[in-house]
């Protein structure tokens, strides 16, 4: 964690998945809880995003892409005390799990999980996906790796397909929050 004044940033990884355009609700609550947040999104969940609101929230702009050599980085995701990925998608906890970094997205958390960052990453998959071994194998694998993989009971659970719409509203956005270890810090917010 940031020591000092600064206050400790979380880096959010999100994915398109249906819960995606709520993702402002997970960045004001780690504002709420002190923490500064940047955002990461993967090429696809670009269309879900309200990117005038999330960058107003943040306070910077939302990254996507790698950046070129001799541009300046305002963030990086690799001074993040914690990241978080949510809503993660089928697609990115199978290629993250497998060491697949085909996009910026995938190359930050896939870093983070090397450098020992506090990583949780809470799924929006439907049961046909969820049910597959290669999802079941990718949460075991990164489980052992101390990634928090909100999935299964007692946490999140799956929803049958086409039914994801009815689930977004009961997203456990401050539940990820607690897995990455996102907790008020003294001074911070409510």
């Amino acid at each position: 964690m940031t020591t000092g004044t600064a206050r400790p940033t979380l880096t959010v990884v999100v994915c398109g998945a249906g819960a995606a355009p709520d993702v402002f609700r997970l960045v004001e609550l780690a504002q709420g809880r002190g923490w500064g947040v940047g955002v990461v999104a993967t090429p696809a969940a670009l269309a879900f995003l309200d990117m005038p609101k999330l960058e107003a929230l943040t306070g910077s702009p939302v990254v996507s892409e790698h950046r070129r050599p001799g541009e300046s980085r305002e963030r990086s995701s690799s001074e993040a005390d914690a990241v978080v990925v949510a809503p993660a998608t089928f697609n990115t906890v199978c290629k993250l799990a497998l060491g697949i970094s085909d996009t910026y997205a995938l190359s930050a958390v896939a870093e983070a999980i090397g450098r020992g960052v506090p990583v949780a990453v809470l799924p929006f998959v439907d049961a046909a996906l969820a049910g597959r071994k290669p999802f079941v194998a990718a949460v075991e694998s990164l489980r052992s790796e101390g990634v928090r993989v909100l999935f299964g009971p007692d946490q999140w659970e799956p929803h049958p397909p086409g039914t994801g719409g009815g689930r977004i509203d009961a997203f456990p956005w401050a539940a990820v929050l607690d897995a990455a270890g996102v907790w008020t810090v003294a001074g911070g917010g409510g």
